[in-house]
């Protein structure tokens, strides 16, 4: 009777214990994250600008090469000048993305209403993303965009959903 009672609470420990390295781990990348998203939203628009159009370069010299295509300069700056806008918006959603992930990890661990789980997860990537486009509002050159806070939580909520949705398929068995 006592060897039951005494591996029912060393399984709740182990349990106890995996929740919190859990939370520790989501809780430290979360933060690795939130330095990195204010680290690009504290650059000027300068700053910004320029290391979007050197990544879209790149984008456009690799698809180069693969496509076998033979662009020449113009060609290769007029590609890179419209690729600009779409890798600046995956960028956002993508960070975002990220954090929904995180945050859905950090506090399932914690709460069992899913759809309190699911709601605290929007809110505080929204939330997350109005505080950024209100930081990015005093930084000269830059401006703040209620478009971009809901692409943020878009991508927040897709991190969610993805995250779900691994979730799911690892419990349930393949047949």
């Amino acid at each position: 009777m006592k060897n039951k009672k005494q591996e029912k609470c060393l399984a709740v420990d182990r349990l106890l214990r995996r929740r919190l390295y859990v939370t520790l781990a989501a809780a430290v990348l979360l933060g690795i994250l939130y330095s990195l998203i204010f680290r690009f939203s504290a650059q000027d628009s300068g700053e910004s600008g320029s290391l979007s159009r050197m990544i879209s370069e790149k984008c456009v010299g690799f698809l180069n090469w693969l496509s076998g295509f033979r662009w020449n300069e113009a060609k290769k700056a007029e590609m890179a000048g419209w690729l600009e806008y779409p890798l600046r918006k995956l960028a956002h959603f993508s960070e975002y993305a990220c954090m929904g992930v995180l945050v859905y990890t950090l506090w399932s661990q914690w709460i069992t209403q899913r759809r309190r789980l699911y709601v605290l997860t929007v809110v505080w990537v929204f939330l997350s993303a109005a505080g950024d486009e209100f930081h990015q509002y005093f930084v000269p050159g830059r401006c703040a965009s209620f478009a971009d806070v809901l692409l943020d939580t878009g991508g927040g909520a897709f991190g969610m959903l993805f995250c779900m949705a691994v979730c799911w398929c690892c419990r349930k068995p393949f047949r």
